[in-house]
């Protein structure tokens, strides 16, 4: 299984620990200087967030391609606000423009009504995810679609679709999708590449890896598997939980100076009062502990409420690779990871982890193969 490393890029400097940074949403500078880590680290690809009030995510995304010559990106997207056909013509279009190969898109059904709302968006959850995978067969067959074609489904209806603009290498557009409910689970197997998980301890990973290879496996299809954590690295074990302990008082020290009106945490809270199984999910393990697996911490988690990848292996260097390449054995092939630190842990990552988990991922090949 060939492993892939993703990391996460913003336009604003900042994070639970850190707060944001005063000055503008949108900071290319900053940018130009998150995407060009990522790559001297020697990242795979970077998602590109979404939200209802973030910056707009192709945007960033052709902007990270430019100022890079080889990181990918994972441009997050929500169903049901613009026609697949377009946006299939908006990914093909980008991928010829960056060198082929580097564009992939990642469907977020939408876990804050609140969010939604936010873009006009009042259709229920189920529904939601029914749209999504419906979004997903219109785009994947615009893409590849030598002929126009008709299509009447639940929510969308064409006559003579077609797009001139294909993808620039036979690999095509890798989809990703996210979601843990019953809705998304089979949403995910019948129509994803990827399916992208948050960072639950292993046993409930192997236990969600199961159901949804065994969905995929009924429709005859095949799907790959994300995880997304936060690492804590130090060169010890003591000083990496020291500084989760210290990145834990940064945070409730942040939390505390924005309130609910202002700053990082107001508009986050009020803008995420979440239905998502995935990040309620993660809320029901930090309840039962703190620590699970020796050294997956839940301690942002539980802080911040169900507000997605917030988990963290904290440790050596070598203990983060080897709790993350536990997972590698269960099924998973991308880790996507972010710091709380965000340039700095990059960097430092790139000298020391990544490379662990390649050559982690390497061995277990060859013993394979063997």
């Amino acid at each position: 299984m060939t492993l892939e490393v993703l990391g996460m890029v913003g336009t604003k400097e900042g994070s639970e620990s850190l707060g944001w940074r005063p000055g503008p949403v949108v900071d290319p500078v900053y940018l130009r200087r998150f995407a060009q880590a990522h790559e001297l680290a020697g990242f795979d690809r970077v998602l590109i967030g979404y939200s209802a009030s973030s910056p707009d995510g192709f945007a960033i995304a052709a902007s990270v391609l430019h100022q890079t010559e080889r990181l990918k990106v994972l441009i997050a997207h929500r169903p049901g606000f613009v026609q697949p056909t377009l946006v299939a013509r908006k990914l093909a279009t980008l991928d010829h423009l960056t060198g082929g190969g580097r564009v992939a898109i990642h469907h977020i059904t939408g876990g804050s009504e609140q969010d939604q709302q936010r873009d006009g968006d009042f259709v229920e959850k189920d529904a939601r995810y029914r749209r999504t995978g419906e979004f997903i067969e219109v785009l994947r067959r615009t893409l590849t679609s030598a002929e126009p074609f008709d299509h009447e489904g639940e929510f969308y209806r064409y006559t003579g679709a077609f797009s001139t603009v294909k993808p620039a290498t036979p690999a095509g557009i890798p989809v990703f999708f996210g979601g843990q409910s019953d809705a998304a689970v089979e949403t995910g197997a019948r129509h994803t590449d990827v399916y992208m998980l948050f960072g639950e301890p292993l046993a409930a990973t192997a236990e969600r890896i199961a159901l949804i290879r065994a969905r995929a496996a009924e429709l005859g299809r095949t799907v790959e598997f994300s995880l997304s954590t936060r690492p804590i690295v130090a060169d010890t074990e003591e000083s990496a939980w020291a500084k989760a302990r210290q990145i834990y008082a940064d945070a409730v020290e942040v939390k505390e100076k924005a309130g609910t009106d202002d700053g990082w945490w107001g508009p986050r809270r009020r803008g995420t009062e979440r239905n998502a199984v995935s990040s309620n999910r993660l809320q029901q393990h930090a309840e039962i502990s703190d620590v699970h697996d020796e050294r997956l911490w839940f301690g942002i988690t539980k802080l911040f409420g169900p507000a997605g990848n917030s988990t963290a292996p904290v440790g050596t260097p070598e203990q983060v690779a080897q709790a993350l390449l536990k997972y590698y054995d269960l099924g998973v092939t991308k880790f996507l990871i972010r710091g709380f630190d965000p340039v700095t842990d990059v960097l430092r990552w790139g000298e020391d982890l990544l490379p662990l988990l390649r050559s982690g991922a390497a061995s277990r090949a060859e013993t394979a193969a063997a």
